[in-house]
């Protein structure tokens, strides 16, 4: 397939000739004359300059936020080991926006299918659509994250822009390959309460921005199950991200946000990352900017601090079995000798043929531990069914 059908060449003022050796500017093959070998590259940075699906339109800018955002990213230092990254410039949007989901399926199915991880910046949120459309090819149930101040719920054909209903658009997608979801920093005076009851009635989880501001750890687990990952900048404060509008006082920190981005870069089964809504034309000091290009470079040393997590009952982890008074009469933990993470079994009760290992926490091995059932095993047996 050839992807540099899709793309417009980066800007000669984002390549420099002599860039500092120390900085990711060293390290990333950016497209200009040659499009690059995105086929041997571990990731592959995707700008996304597509407005139709929001309500406010295109940012008035002259140059597309995702340049501003390469600007910062470029400059900053390269961590630990080999980087081999890829710039494959900015999307051509189609003809129409359905036009552009189905060129990000084809442009992130090609990616996966190369083992290249797409770290896709810009445009509205509605844009991880095609995000998720890729992962239809897999033929199996996937699992993501999404970090929003809201769920946007909105029903697809109502009068909603797109990015107000992208994720209800998943949902009744056919055929429906989703697994599980979560869905992390809602601010609960933004969030309309029947929509948290729609997604508890599901058995998907969420975490509101103050549970994550409380113990960011806890999120953790919820993004380790995740398969891809789409982060709004309106799910982070005005004041650390003014970078999208309406403004807002309340969301996650920029240290929150980053947090979540190691651990989403961590994940060795997250396979895409998308991060989306900055808009340029509000950013005069460029400080969103900088928190997205530093969100980013976090996410980039998570990846290359990924360790295989399986094997579980081997040397490699720790096994505590929990004996329960009813049915199930056990559940199994397990605990990676390595790091601080915990797995636990889920099998169902109808057929236990059907099982699974899923993240979990400390608290949920406690929980267990008094004779409780951890509420993360009674949302997975009902996706079990």
């Amino acid at each position: 397939m050839n992807l540099a059908l899709f793309f417009d060449p980066l800007p000669e003022t984002l390549t420099p000739v002599s860039p500092v050796p120390s900085t990711l500017a060293a390290y990333v093959s950016r497209f200009t004359e040659t499009f690059p070998d995105w086929r041997g590259a571990d990731l592959a940075l995707i700008g996304l300059d597509e407005w139709r699906g929001s309500a406010a339109g295109s940012p008035a800018s002259e140059r597309p936020g995702t340049d501003l955002v390469r600007q910062r990213f470029y400059q900053l230092q390269k961590g630990t080991g080999i980087v081999r990254l890829v710039d494959l410039g900015n999307l051509r949007p189609g003809l129409s926006l359905e036009d552009t989901y189905q060129r990000l399926r084809e442009i992130i199915g090609a990616l996966l299918d190369a083992g290249t991880v797409p770290l896709l910046i810009g445009g509205s949120h509605d844009l991880d659509y095609g995000q998720f459309l890729a992962y239809e090819s897999l033929d199996r149930p996937i699992s993501f994250a999404v970090v929003d101040a809201r769920p946007d719920m909105a029903e697809p054909n109502s009068t909603a822009p797109a990015e107000d209903s992208h994720l209800r658009r998943m949902l009744v997608h056919e055929p429906n390959f989703v697994f599980s979801i979560a869905h992390l920093a809602h601010q609960q005076y933004l969030t309309p309460p029947e929509i948290l009851v729609a997604l508890e009635k599901l058995h998907f989880e969420t975490m509101s921005v103050g549970e994550i501001r409380a113990d960011k750890r806890l999120a953790e687990p919820l993004i380790r199950q995740a398969d891809f990952m789409s982060v709004d900048l309106a799910a982070i404060r005005w004041q650390d991200a003014p970078g999208y509008q309406p403004a807002n006082p309340f969301g996650l920190s920029n240290e929150d946000a980053t947090q979540l981005c190691w651990y989403a870069g961590h994940n060795a089964q997250l396979s895409s990352f998308g991060l989306y809504g900055y808009r340029a034309d509000h950013d005069p000091q460029g400080l969103a900017a900088a928190t997205l290009a530093t969100m980013l470079w976090y996410f980039v040393e998570g990846f290359y601090h990924r360790r295989p997590e399986t094997g579980f009952g081997t040397f490699r982890f720790l096994t505590y079995t929990v004996v329960l008074p009813g049915n199930p009469d056990k559940l199994v933990f397990y605990k990676s000798r390595r790091a601080e993470k915990w797995w636990m079994e889920v099998e169902s009760l109808g057929d236990s043929e059907n099982k699974r290992v899923i993240p979990c926490t400390y608290e949920d091995y406690l929980h267990a531990s008094q004779g409780d059932l951890p509420q993360r095993w009674i949302r997975l047996q009902a996706l079990l069914g």
